[in-house]
C-alpha cells in the first residue's frame, strides 16, 4: 500500500519535460534510506538550470511476511525515472532497475538531495556521464507510441 502526493505542472511550465530522478529519503531533504526498505521516495524533475519537487511516494510500514513483493512495488513506483539515489541496494534490485531503463545509484548515508541534483545539473550543462548520455539520447526509430502522445502534447495538441 502506498499514498502518493503528485503535484501539477502550471499551463505555463517549458514545453520540455524534465528528466525524473528519485530520492530514497526518511525527511525528503537527505538520501538516507535503502532502497528495498525505504519509507518514500522523493521525485524531482530536474533539468540544466531547475528542479522542482514533481511528487512524494510513501510506503505503509508493514510485517515483512514474505509473502509481498515490496521490492517490486518500490520498483512500480518510480514509472517514468531515469535514476534513484539511495543508500544501499540489493543486486536484484539493481538487475529489475537497469532492465527498466532506470539507473540507481549509492550515495553515502545523509547525503544532501539539493547536492545531488545540482552534481546532475552539473552533468547537464557540461559532459554527461555515460549513463545520462545513453538515458538522454533520441529514441531509436520504431520509437514506443507514448513518445509520439509525449510530442504532441508538447506541440499543445488536445483531443
Amino acid at each position: 500500500m502506498q499514498r502518493r502526493l503528485r503535484l501539477l505542472e502550471s499551463a505555463t511550465a517549458p514545453a520540455r519535460r524534465p528528466l525524473r530522478v528519485a530520492f530514497a529519503s526518511s525527511d525528503r531533504t537527505r538520501i538516507d534510506q535503502h532502497f528495498g526498505a525505504t519509507r518514500a521516495f522523493v521525485i524531482h524533475g530536474v533539468d540544466h538550470a531547475r528542479h522542482r519537487l514533481i511528487e512524494v511516494i510513501e510506503f505503509a510500514p508493514g510485517v515483512d511476511d514474505g509473502n509481498g513483493d515490496k521490492l517490486g512495488e518500490r520498483i512500480g513506483a518510480l514509472e517514468g525515472c531515469l535514476a534513484v539515489y539511495c543508500t544501499a541496494i540489493g543486486a536484484s534490485a539493481v538487475r529489475r532497475l537497469c532492465a527498466l531503463g532506470i539507473q540507481p545509484f549509492k550515495v553515502p548515508h545523509g547525503t544532501r538531495i539539493r547536492a545531488q541534483i545540482a552534481a546532475l545539473q552539473g552533468e547537464l550543462r557540461g559532459r554527461p556521464s555515460p549513463w545520462l548520455t545513453r538515458a538522454l539520447a533520441p529514441a531509436p526509430r520504431g520509437e514506443p507510441a507514448h513518445a509520439r502522445f509525449d510530442q504532441m502534447e508538447a506541440e499543445g495538441w488536445s483531443e
